[in-house]
C-alpha cells in the first residue's frame, strides 16, 4: 500500500489520486454487485439507512483518503506507513470512548508505547532535541488514523447492526464520495491536469488497494471465527512493505523508521494479547 501510494503521487496530486481512485472503486463494486445478482439490494436499503452510508461516505473514503494521501505526499513512504498502523490503537480506543467505557492501563500504556515509537521515527531518533520533520504530514498521518478508527465505530454502530450487505454499504459509501470528490478537483487542481500515468496509478489504488482489498479482508473476516487471529496478520505488512519500499522506490530504510517500527508493532501486538484475554 504505502509503495502504491507513494508511486502513484509521483504523477498525482492527492486530489485527484483519491477522486479515480474512488471512481474506480465504485465501479468495482457495482460491477461485483451486479454479477453476483446483489445490486437490486442497494434500492431495498431503508431510507433513514441510505442515508447513513451516504454521509458516512463522506468521512470514508472521501475525507479519510484525501488526508492519508496528503501524509504520503509530505512523508516519506516508511514513515507515513509506521504512523499510518497505529489505527489498530486508534480504533479500539475510540470504540471504547463511544461505549463509555474507560480504557485499562494495559491499554493505555500500549497506545502510549506504540506513539513512543512515533517518536522516534519523526524525531530520526533523537527524542533530546525532539524536532520533528515535516510536522504538517506527521499531523495529517496521524489524523487519518482518527478518522478511520471514528468511520468504522460510527458504522458498527449505525449500519452493521441492520445486517445490511457489507459490498452495499461500500457501494453507498462510494456512490456518495465520488460526485463531491470530482467536483473538488474541478474546482482546485482541474481534471485537464490528469494525464495517463496519473489516471493509470489511480485505476491500480481504486481496483487492488481499495476494492478488492475490502472485499478479501471482509470475506476474510466472514470466515474465520477468531477475528483477532485473522487481524494479527496485519503484522506481516510492515516487514513486506519495508522491502517494496527500498526496492522498488529506492527509498532507504532508515534506522530510526525500523526501531520506531519496531516500538509501535510491539504496541499492537500488546493490545491484541489484551484484547485476547477478555
Amino acid at each position: 500500500m504505502a509503495t502504491a501510494f507513494k508511486w502513484a503521487l509521483i504523477y498525482s496530486s492527492p486530489m485527484q489520486l483519491i477522486t479515480t481512485a474512488a471512481t474506480v472503486s465504485w465501479l468495482f463494486f457495482a460491477v461485483s454487485l451486479a454479477i453476483g445478482g446483489r445490486l437490486s439490494r442497494v434500492i431495498e436499503v431503508p431510507r433513514a439507512l441510505l442515508w447513513r452510508c451516504l454521509i458516512l461516505g463522506l468521512l470514508n473514503p472521501a475525507l479519510y483518503y484525501w488526508i492519508l494521501f496528503q501524509a504520503y505526499d509530505l512523508l516519506p513512504a516508511q514513515d507515513a506507513m509506521a504512523i499510518n498502523y497505529t489505527w489498530g490503537l486508534t480504533l479500539p480506543l475510540i470504540a471504547a470512548l463511544f461505549s463509555k467505557i474507560v480504557p485499562t492501563r494495559s491499554e493505555v500504556g500500549l497506545a502510549l508505547l506504540s506513539y513512543l515509537g512515533i517518536l522516534i521515527i519523526v524525531t530520526d531518533g533523537d527524542l533530546s532535541a525532539f524536532e520533528f520533520n515535516a510536522p504538517v504530514g506527521v499531523l495529517l498521518a496521524l489524523t487519518s488514523t482518527v478518522i478511520w478508527g471514528l468511520s468504522w465505530v460510527l458504522n458498527s454502530r449505525f449500519v452493521d447492526n441492520h445486517q445490511l450487505d457489507p459490498q452495499v454499504t461500500l457501494f453507498l459509501n462510494f456512490t456518495a464520495a465520488t460526485p463531491v470528490l470530482w467536483l473538488i478537483t474541478v474546482l482546485t487542481d482541474g481534471v485537464m491536469a490528469m494525464t495517463w500515468a496519473s489516471i493509470l496509478s489511480g485505476l491500480y489504488v481504486g481496483l487492488f488497494e481499495m476494492g478488492i482489498a475490502f472485499i478479501l479482508w471482509m470475506s476474510a473476516l466472514r470466515l474465520t471465527d477468531n477475528p483477532i487471529r485473522v487481524s494479527s496478520l496485519i503484522f506481516l505488512a510492515p516487514p513486506i512493505s519495508l522491502v517494496l519500499i527500498t526496492t522498488v522506490l529506492g527509498e532507504p530504510i532508515s534506522q530510526s523508521t525500523l526501531l520506531g517500527l519496531v516500538v509501535i508493532l510491539l504496541g499492537l501486538a500488546g493490545q491484541q494479547l489484551v484484547s485476547q484475554s477478555r
